[in-house]
């Protein structure tokens, strides 16, 4: 027992396995070893498939189709730095592909990459970081998680990063968010204008180009406009001036904030410079396209005058480049709010060649030239002239049947310009501008639907370009218009409606198209009308007085009534009802002599002639007018219309008066409801009212016609009375009622009792 043994060498544990060395060929295989929790393995696993990826394309594919990105992603997490690199150069590698965005999307990469912005130093995992995520920023999905993760607030802080690729994926990923408001707006408030700017100083062409577009987006925020400026923008941007660099400094150029910055920078001496002197037709029309964006303001118009930009502009039309031909005519438009300059680019011969850019073949020119000489003719008839005499009115009217609503709009808006001058309305219809105008008022959008109607009511103003717009068809779509939930659209067609509504022809067409019923639902209603809708209603009824008198029951002095007039009745409501009383009706036609009767058998039904009518005016012609007091005028009329109508009747004894009986005969011998007036001889009030006030009109005496209740009508006029107690001395003129019923040639006081049981049973 005592006996000294050799000690045993040690024996492995159960659990232990020896070291293995595996080579493999397979892609599979190394991508399961993706899973495998021994460090050593994932590192030299993701070694693999980073020189793997690198091979190209296939490769990429194969490791797409084995499931490697999923094991990758959750690699760049590990606690070892190596591996992590390793994972990232790998993703890195694959993001080239396709598919990998929408893989990534679906593994919820986007938070692990964006904290992998703020917690690692290693240039390696931030570079392949930003370039996941300039690849993933292109999905909008992504730029919210990106956002709501504070990547925005990471990536401006990467663009310090002395990394040429590092700050070029950062700027990308930045340029993508940038499209969407949110993160436009949050640039600014993270501070991140500064490193922006300090990006052009990069010697990397394909940063800096980055670097400008995404300020060149940024900067049509007003705050960021401001911010551009105290960071020196303008000093730094225009040290390398081109043409994407104009675009920045353009939207930062067209507030009042940037006056002073204009004045201390010399900024505009630059630009104005760089249009004249640049050989680079793109880099030019940038040029003038920031000068346009300057002259928004008119402070800054005021300086841009100064300079003699005008003559800069004019010279520019005569190049041959439909960009720069563009660029200037808008500038032209733009500057043309100033109204000393629509003068100058007349003294400049300026206007001319504008109009000849209409017969461009480029679409955007023809806009920008109709653009042009849309201001240029705003208020200033001497280039109204202009344009007229360079032919301009033909061109502006093919313009008008051209695909661009833009140019057709700018171009009806020069033709209104130059109508509202009698001497070259009549030019402009005479080539057919109302035929070009119509067709737009049914289709277009809202801004092209109001310029034609400005147009077609500046062409109505006289008879002849009303009954060229009635004869093509422009009443049915004006009148819609009215009905239109667009309040600008119906404030301009209403106005275009007061315009066609001022002659008889035109205010009874649209009275049978429904204009009438749909003035009055719209005047009824708060929200919808307008101060044109109801001067629209009004004209429609004083050049249609039929229908006023139906309506109102009132026609004023001055609506004087005419051949044709006739007298429905009154319309019993004021919306929408074509319901009259069943009064008789009788009209006004005093023609004297009439076709032979063969020819008229020939020609459509015309108004009879009213021979008595027409002795009766010639008579009050005669007896009335020599008569020196407006007194004595008036009591004579009423004298004649009495004797006409059947005399003086005794209020006892109006049940006796049987007119009815007479008017039923009349009405039986024409075989019409409708009967001159001439012919009555027992009339009541209403008859004798209105014949009153026929010939007071044809006489040229002032009188109203009211209609009352129960048959009952008056005439209203206006007499001075001398003073008893001071010869020559006149009272102020006061309202009376003639009676021309039971004395005539009584003027009774408007205010009286008498006057009262007159106007009442």
């Amino acid at each position: 027992t005592g006996k000294k043994t050799k000690k045993s060498p040690e024996t492995p544990t159960n659990d232990a396995f020896d070291s293995l060395s595996i080579e493999t060929k397979q892609a599979a295989t190394v991508v399961l070893m993706l899973n495998s929790p021994e460090e050593e393995v994932l590192l030299k696993a993701s070694e693999a498939i980073l020189r793997f990826a690198e091979k190209g394309d296939v490769n990429r594919s194969s490791l797409l189709s084995l499931g490697a990105l999923e094991p990758l992603l959750s690699l760049i997490s590990h606690e070892d730095k190596l591996i992590r690199k390793n994972a990232f150069m790998a993703l890195g590698s694959l993001a080239s592909h396709g598919d990998v965005k929408l893989l990534l999307k679906k593994n919820d990469a986007v938070p692990q990459m964006v904290a992998k912005l703020s917690h690692e130093d290693d240039v390696v995992i931030l570079e392949c970081a930003t370039l996941c995520l300039a690849l993933l920023s292109t999905d909008f999905g992504c730029k919210v998680q990106i956002f709501d993760n504070k990547g925005m607030e990471a990536l401006i802080r990467l663009l310090t990063n002395p990394h040429p690729n590092i700050k070029k994926n950062s700027v990308e990923c930045i340029y993508n968010l940038v499209q969407d408001s949110q993160s436009l707006v949050a640039v600014c408030k993270l501070k991140g204008i500064s490193p922006l700017l300090e990006l052009l100083h990069t010697d990397v062409p394909a940063i800096q180009d980055v670097a400008l577009h995404t300020l060149e987006c940024i900067t049509v925020d007003r705050e960021t406009q401001a911010a551009f400026r105290m960071e020196k923008g303008f000093d730094i941007i225009l040290d390398d001036l081109h043409a994407l660099a104009l675009k920045v400094v353009c939207n930062c150029l067209g507030d009042s904030g940037s006056v002073p910055v204009i004045e201390e920078t010399g900024v505009l001496e630059k630009l104005l410079q760089f249009v004249v002197t640049s050989n680079l037709h793109e880099v030019q029309a940038s040029a003038i396209k920031a000068i346009s964006r300057v002259a928004r303001s008119c402070e800054n118009r005021k300086i841009l005058q100064d300079k003699d930009v005008e003559k800069v502009l004019v010279d520019l039309l005569a190049v041959e480049n439909s960009n720069i031909s563009s660029a200037a005519c808008q500038t032209v438009a733009v500057m043309s709010e100033n109204l000393a300059s629509r003068d100058t680019f007349r003294h400049l011969d300026g206007i001319m060649p504008i109009v000849q850019l209409l017969n461009s073949e480029n679409a955007e020119v023809q806009e920008a030239a109709a653009q042009a000489l849309s201001s240029l003719t705003t208020g200033n008839q001497p280039n109204a002239q202009v344009v007229d005499d360079a032919k301009g009115d033909v061109l502006l009217i093919r313009c008008l049947q051209s695909g661009n609503p833009n140019a057709v709009a700018h171009a009806a808006i020069t033709l209104a310009n130059m109508a509202s001058h009698e001497s070259l309305r009549d030019s402009i219809l005479s080539h057919g501008a109302m035929q070009a105008l119509v067709p737009h008022l049914q289709y277009g959008e809202k801004h092209l639907i109001i310029s034609i109607t400005q147009a077609v009511a500046s062409l109505a103003c006289d008879a002849e370009g009303r009954m060229e717009f009635r004869n093509t068809g422009g009443l049915p779509p004006l009148i819609k218009l009215l009905l239109s939930n667009d309040a600008e659209v119906r404030r301009n067609g209403c106005w275009a409606v007061s315009v066609c509504a001022s002659d008889e022809p035109t205010a009874t067409e649209m009275c049978k198209l429904g204009a009438l019923e749909i003035l009055q639902e719209l005047n009824l209603s708060t929200s919808r009308k307008n101060k044109f809708s109801e001067l629209a209603l009004q004209k429609l009824l004083d050049n249609n007085l039929s229908v006023k008198y139906s309506l109102t029951g009132h026609l004023s002095p001055s609506d004087i009534i005419t051949d044709g007039f006739y007298d429905p009745g009154q319309k019993k409501k004021l919306a929408l009802s074509q319901q009259f009383s069943r009064q008789q009706s009788f009209f006004l036609y005093s023609e004297e002599n009439q076709k032979d009767r063969k020819e008229s058998e020939r020609q459509p039904w015309t108004l009879p002639c009213d021979v008595a009518f027409h002795n009766m005016v010639t008579e009050a012609a005669k007896t009335i007018l020599p008569l020196q007091d407006d007194t004595e005028q008036y009591r004579a009329l009423a004298k004649l219309v009495s004797d006409a109508m059947g005399g003086a009747v005794n209020p006892d004894e109006l049940h006796n008066f049987l007119f009815e009986l007479h008017l039923s005969e009349l009405k039986h011998k024409h075989q019409s409801n409708i009967i001159p007036i001439g012919r009555i001889r027992k009339g009541t009030y209403y008859h004798r009212a209105m014949l009153f006030k026929a010939l007071a009109d044809r006489i040229g005496l002032v009188c109203s016609l009211v209609r009352g209740s129960y048959n009952r009508a008056w005439n209203e006029v206006f007499v001075s009375r001398a003073s008893s107690g001071v010869p020559g001395y006149f009272h102020k003129p006061q309202s009376y009622i003639v009676d021309l019923m039971h004395d005539p040639g009584n003027l009774m006081r408007n205010d009286s009792l008498e006057a009262a049981q007159y106007q009442s049973i």
